[in-house]
């Protein structure tokens, strides 16, 4: 597992965003093949998104290549609700980038066969060559989309029921009222995450601290479902100092010293 530290929320996110870009602009010189792209929702790649619309803008990126698979949507909740997923990723994302409509791929939460939903979002996702990397953020329980603690290591996308720390934390957006948020939500599992060819975890912020520490440098468990990164030959966390403040000092200076390695 790779870890990378920076200063602040925003250097972390710039970074991220800017490793998208590199990848999505390497493969389009070795090949036409469209560069597939996993995507998170939530406060986490708030900033990530912002530097990403930004570059587009500026002609540095473009996205009329990618498709993307985003990791969850809520069950039940209708798709123009400010909250759902779908409204949360085309106005943060998606209505300032130059990709094609008909490559934004978001699990329809309100679909007449959830399951059967689940099968062909997999089958989707494998018919476009698999994931070439999967972005993601992680609870402050350590999990990963909507992967609870306790989910299996090798889930695949699934209808998930949601606990009561993730409905009180996600609260906020529905005006702290957690009688507003849903309950079950559609997500990719923890084997669909790990089967990307590249894995960028963005952790920011104390409150992801403890869940850092223990899924760095615990055991791989499914009570921390972002420890299965450990297994994974190309994956990144990338962290502010405020998230890696529970570090043993020891860990922090050996990725201290091999970033600044790398940079040279």
């Amino acid at each position: 597992m790779r870890v990378i530290i920076k200063d602040t929320n925003k250097d972390a996110s710039l970074w991220a965003a800017h490793r998208i870009a590199a990848a999505i602009k390497a493969k389009a010189e070795i090949t036409d093949e469209p560069f597939v792209l996993g995507l998170p929702t939530g406060s986490t790649p708030l900033g990530t998104y912002a530097e990403l619309s930004r570059m587009c803008a500026a002609g540095e990126v473009s996205f009329k290549n990618v498709i993307t698979f985003n990791m969850d949507e809520y069950v039940g909740l209708p798709e123009e609700h400010p909250e759902s997923y779908h409204s949360f990723m085309h106005k943060n994302l998606f209505d300032h980038i130059d990709i094609p409509k008909e490559n934004i791929h978001i699990l329809n939460g309100n679909a007449p066969d959830l399951n059967k939903e689940c099968e062909e979002y997999e089958e989707a996702i494998f018919e476009a060559g698999g994931i070439d990397l999967f972005l993601g953020g992680v609870g402050e329980d350590g999990h990963l989309a909507f992967n609870e603690p306790f989910s299996s290591l090798t889930s695949r996308t699934r209808v998930v029921t949601l606990t009561e720390d993730t409905i009180i934390v996600n609260s906020r957006f529905f005006g702290g009222d957690v009688n507003l948020v849903p309950k079950q939500a559609m997500s990719v599992g923890v084997g669909t995450v790990c089967d990307a060819r590249e894995v960028l975890i963005l952790a920011l912020g104390s409150k992801k601290a403890r869940v850092v520490k223990d899924a760095i440098e615990g055991c791989v468990s499914h009570y921390v479902t972002l420890s299965a990164l450990q297994l994974h030959e190309n994956g990144t966390v990338v962290l502010d100092e405020p998230a890696a403040g529970e570090l043993k000092v020891n860990s922090y200076r050996y990725f201290k010293a091999v970033e600044a390695a790398e940079s040279k």
